[in-house]
Parts: C-alpha cells; structure tokens; sequence
C-alpha cells in the first residue's frame, strides 16, 4: 500500500466509515453511537481562528435543522479538549451562542489521517476543512474538502443533506441546482407494464395542471 494513502486515508463514497473512539467537548464517543442517525463529521484547522468561528457559530444556528433531518454534526481538530471548551466559552461570552454539538480532540491525528483529513502538501498537523456525510447506516454518502482560508457554505451541506435523503426515500436523483421541493428525477421503466402506469400517472396529474 502507498505510505501517503496508508497515513492519509482513502475513504471512499460508498464506503463504510471507519469506526473511531474518541474524546470530545460531550464526553467519551464513538461513531457506532450514531447508527440510525445521519452524521455530519466534519474537521478545522484549529480553535479561536477567525474563519473556523464563524463556521462553528454558522454550524450551532444550524444544529436544529440537521437534527430535524435525523442528522447529528461532530466537529473535530487536532487541538486538545481544554482548547475546545475554552474555545466553545469564549464564543458564548462573546455572543451567548452555544456549541450544541461535539467537538473532537484528535491530539495524534490518529482520526484525522484515518479520514484524510490531513493535506501534507498544506500542513503536516492541521486538518483542511472536510466534511462527511454519512448515513443512518454508517455509509459514507458524501465527501466536501474545503481549503483552509475559504469558509464552509452550511445551507450547501443542508442542502445536500435533504437530497441524499430525498433521492433514497424516492429512490431517485436530483437535478442540477435541485433545492427542496423541486421535482427528483425517477428511474425510466423497466418494463411495459411499468411505462403504462407512469403514462396513465402523467395522465392524472396533468388534469390538475
């Protein structure tokens, strides 16, 4: 195996996500906590930065949303437990918004590196900004890397969250710039059967038009 992929990861979409114990802002976890849950994991770069801030409070006005989506956000950076509840006061003194979510502290990268978390052509220790959506039933569905100076658009992984859950519940796909309660697209039929139904449905729902 090459050394890079061996100490930098190779997740995959489609992929089981590699299981992990940790330490967090929360208490001890692991991600098999969260089967039956969607999860959004997601890395940056270090605690009290200035773009890092403006995520987490972005990701804490969120929380809500992802968890009426059956979705729970952890965070994670290499920093040390303390640095994250320090972090996670100093926000709140500053503008009474609370850090609702678990923040992981992945001293060793061992979780980072696991994940790929770790750019070495950026930085041998920080994480750039990933984010990993992963399903109720611990599958890797979804993979977003941000560079270290552009900060995370949280609607957008809202957004992509509702069609990977849209999409499975229609078993459909999504077209460009789909937003929620735009129309999916559904398979073609597979049989002749199947086309006259979808014709006589069309038929149906084109008298209402």
């Amino acid at each position: 195996m090459d050394y890079e992929v061996m100490m930098n990861g190779n997740v995959r979409i489609g992929m089981y996500a590699p299981d992990f114990e940790a330490v967090t802002t929360t208490g001890n976890i692991s991600l098999n906590d969260y089967k039956g849950k969607w999860v959004v994991l997601f890395s940056h770069p270090g605690d009290f930065t200035p773009v890092c801030t403006t995520e987490m409070i972005a990701f804490a006005k969120a929380d809500t949303y992802f968890k009426n989506k059956n979705t729970c956000l952890l965070g994670l950076s290499v920093d040390s437990n303390a640095s994250h509840l320090a972090w996670m006061y100093d926000i709140y003194c500053r503008t009474g918004i609370r850090i609702p979510f678990p923040i992981i502290a992945d001293r060793n990268g061992t979780i980072a590196r696991k994940y790929g978390m770790i750019s070495n052509d950026i930085s041998n220790t920080e994480t750039v900004r990933n984010v990993f959506i992963i399903d109720d039933k611990g599958i890797v569905r979804a993979i977003l890397v941000y560079p270290m100076n552009v900060g995370r658009c949280i609607p957008e992984i809202l957004r992509l969250l509702e069609a990977l859950q849209v999409a499975d519940c229609n078993k459909a796909s999504t077209p460009a710039n789909w937003c929620p309660n735009d129309p999916v697209i559904v398979p073609s039929p597979q049989t002749f059967t199947a086309l006259e139904e979808r014709l006589q449905n069309i038929r149906k729902k084109s008298k209402w038009i």
